[in-house]
């Protein structure tokens, strides 16, 4: 028997990994990846401040910590060929699809990028699951990473993944339509039409977990060798807000909050995603299309900024919280506010992580690392920052 886990070199995709080859001793598990994010992060002009390594390392590190189960398969998902190879060859009875290009910022570059991300996202999904379809894999459990940001950032709570119509005295439950705010998300939400269709048609057991923003740098696999360790992104493409606030706060700027600060979005600890990832391969397959909300709670940015100043200076750091102006068209005050009961109770009972704790092991983990953020500090800290401090 096999698990395939897409994605298998990525942030969340390398920790997961090795999370559910613990959890499933004997199971093969199957890495499959194109190192891409790699690709990506180096066309930005940036690199992982945690120094990652090669397959091979990881691997040979994995062995020698007891994961003698995981193989890893490079290869591009946009391949047909490619995916029905490695679904005659190992035949998984439940895929896991972390892989995508997951950065808005990259796919807003320009419409090269809106179209490689479209593409790359869309294309790879539709692949595994019509390999399933041909291969007679039907009974394949098939769970994948969305994100959150499917569902824009509408005025009320967001329910997990359907919501309830009534319209000239009828009803029904339809999933919630998508309202993305980027070309990235924009890839998902199509991403969520094909399993929706994929379930409809052939019955495939489907579950759409609705990734939020992840932090943190270290799990409880990661953390044993060096050579284990996920990459950690800090630049305005790939880097979420708490990386690049912990790289300003770590290289001496200041915390640059954009406008108010007084968002709230949905996050998660890289802990708590992984070991929700595990826990949603042992679902049993229903012929149902199952939508958790992947998230911990939401978190406003002024709480972030003010979490990383604490916990830097109990690290002996100066650090500051300075708002600039928003260059981004988007309210400021909203408060992006979503149902997870569903998800704490089956997929996540037992949460390790709050967003304290999840910075303090960013700040501590990227520590010995503060030359190679200061030597790339053009890549987190805003251009307007950057010239008042040559000048002064």
């Amino acid at each position: 028997m096999a698990i395939l886990i897409t994605g298998a070199d990525g942030y969340i995709g390398w920790p997961a990994t090795l999370r559910v080859a613990r959890e499933f001793p004997e199971e093969r598990i199957v890495g499959v990846d194109n190192y891409a994010r790699r690709r990506w992060v180096e066309e930005v002009g940036s690199v992982s401040a945690v120094p990652i390594a090669s397959t091979n390392e990881r691997l040979k590190a994995a062995w020698e910590h007891g994961y003698r189960n995981i193989s890893f398969i490079e290869g591009d998902l946009c391949d047909r060929d490619f995916v029905n190879q490695l679904y005659v060859t190992y035949r998984p009875r439940i895929v896991l699809h972390l892989a995508a290009q997951p950065s808005a910022p990259y796919s807003e570059i320009s419409g090269e990028r809106a179209n490689y991300t479209q593409h790359n996202n869309t294309q790879s999904t539709r692949n595994l699951l019509w390999g399933l379809k041909e291969n007679n894999l039907l009974d394949t459990l098939f769970v994948e990473t969305t994100t959150t940001g499917v569902y824009g950032a509408p005025e009320f709570d967001i329910p997990e993944g359907y919501v309830e119509i009534e319209r000239n005295g009828r009803r029904d439950t339809v999933i919630f339509p998508g309202m993305a705010g980027s070309w990235y998300h924009m890839s998902k939400c199509q991403d969520v039409n094909n399993l929706w269709l994929a379930n409809r048609q052939w019955k495939l057991s489907v579950v759409d977990l609705r990734t939020a923003i992840t932090y943190g740098t270290t799990t409880d696999d990661t953390a044993k060798d060096a050579r284990l360790a996920t990459r950690f992104d800090f630049d305005f493409y790939f880097g979420v807000v708490v990386n690049r606030f912990a790289a300003q706060a770590l290289s001496g700027f200041p915390i640059t909050v954009y406008g108010k600060g007084a968002q709230k979005k949905p996050y998660i600890g890289l802990q708590d995603a992984v070991d929700s990832i595990a826990a949603a391969a042992h679902r049993q397959g229903t012929g149902k299309f199952e939508i958790f909300n992947q998230t911990s709670g939401p978190v406003g940015i002024g709480e972030i900024a003010e979490a990383i100043e604490n916990n830097a200076r109990e690290m002996g750091l100066r650090v500051e919280v300075e708002h600039i102006e928003n260059p981004r068209v988007e309210k400021e005050e909203h408060q992006m506010v979503m149902e997870n009961q569903r998800f704490i109770s089956e997929l996540l009972p037992n949460q390790r992580v709050d967003i304290d704790a999840g910075i303090r092991d960013t700040l501590e983990s990227l520590a010995p690392y503060r030359d190679t953020l200061i030597a790339y500090k053009d890549r987190f800290v805003p251009e307007q920052l950057l010239r008042r401090v040559a000048v002064s």
